[in-house]
């Protein structure tokens, strides 16, 4: 048997393992598709309803989350998986439309679906799919509203007010849009990384006790005894930025330190504490009054800088 020069592509299945093709199997996907689909379809618009998800341990969800219906669903059919990364994908890449992206690949499938069983060819029907995309990229390009700075404000509120009323807090959605729309307002214009929106949650209290902070907000900043006395605000002070630790560590698994006089174990000892008093007193000499350090900061350090 020739195969042209080429090697063949040789697939090693699992026993137990069933393949199938043509017009039968891709039917099959479809209806697969169109199965879950129906499943989250119910949750879609403002008038949707929840759905309540039990898991394999008995736990409980109640929501109309299109993201996180996706994510509880155990499906196992391979073509009904690609639904869940669609929206897993639309989900990363947007946050909002989750179920809508769903629905609307189901109603596509479902279109498709009757001109395979006419059977209409797979080429013609991708060939038609790219024609439709384009068509409606264009019919997006030619509605879509320029926003000016006198009214940018507003329609960003009208976006995040859309995109919240499907969500728990749609009865407090002018309070949050307000807030969201601040919080974007805030990043840099040219390069819009939503990374650097952080969420604090805090126990207790009502939704409208929460508040924007226009800046570095720390969920915990003291530890120590005696920090109620400490001033809670400064103003315009000098801060540092460390990358360094600031506390004493036990060595190293496995580590090995030989000596043979009790005066070299306390020289090494002595060495320990000298290292971090020597970063301590470089750190008082800055004249910082706020120090940050993505790396511990020890009681001693702590207590060191209180005191100076």
């Amino acid at each position: 048997m020739s195969f042209g020069g080429q090697t063949p592509t040789i697939v090693v299945l699992r026993e137990g393992t069933d393949q199938s093709q043509g017009r039968g199997q891709i039917v099959s996907n479809i209806n697969a598709c169109l199965a879950v689909q129906s499943t989250i379809k119910s949750t879609l618009g403002p008038y949707g309803g929840d759905l309540l998800l039990v898991d394999e341990n008995g736990k409980q969800t109640i929501t109309n989350d299109g993201a996180t219906v996706m994510k509880l669903l155990d499906i196992v059919h391979p073509a009904a998986r690609i639904l869940t990364d669609i929206a897993r994908s639309q989900d990363a890449e947007v946050g909002d439309g989750t179920t809508s992206v769903v629905v609307l690949a189901g109603e596509i499938l479902k279109e498709i679906k009757e001109h395979v069983e006419h059977g209409v060819s797979s080429q013609t029907i991708i060939k038609g799919l790219r024609r439709a995309s384009t068509m409606a990229v264009n019919k997006v390009k030619e509605i879509a509203v320029n926003t000016q700075e006198n009214n940018q404000r507003d329609i960003l509120r009208k976006l995040a007010a859309t995109s919240m009323s499907s969500k728990l807090i749609h009865r407090n959605a002018d309070f949050f849009t307000k807030m969201v729309v601040d919080a974007v307002l805030s990043l840099d214009q040219n390069d819009l990384n939503n990374r650097l929106i952080g969420i604090k949650k805090i126990t207790g209290g009502a939704l409208q006790d929460s508040l924007f902070v226009n800046g570095v907000a720390f969920k915990k900043t003291f530890s120590y005894a005696g920090f109620e006395q400490q001033p809670k605000a400064f103003k315009n002070p000098k801060i540092v930025c460390l990358n360094v630790e600031l506390e004493l560590k036990s060595e190293k698994d496995n580590a090995e330190v030989r000596v043979e006089q009790v005066s070299e174990y306390q020289a090494i000892v002595d060495a320990e504490w000298q290292i971090i008093y020597n970063k301590m007193e470089a750190l008082f000499k800055t004249g910082a009054k706020i120090v940050l350090s993505k790396l511990p900061i020890g009681d001693l350090a702590t207590q060191y800088v209180d005191h100076a």
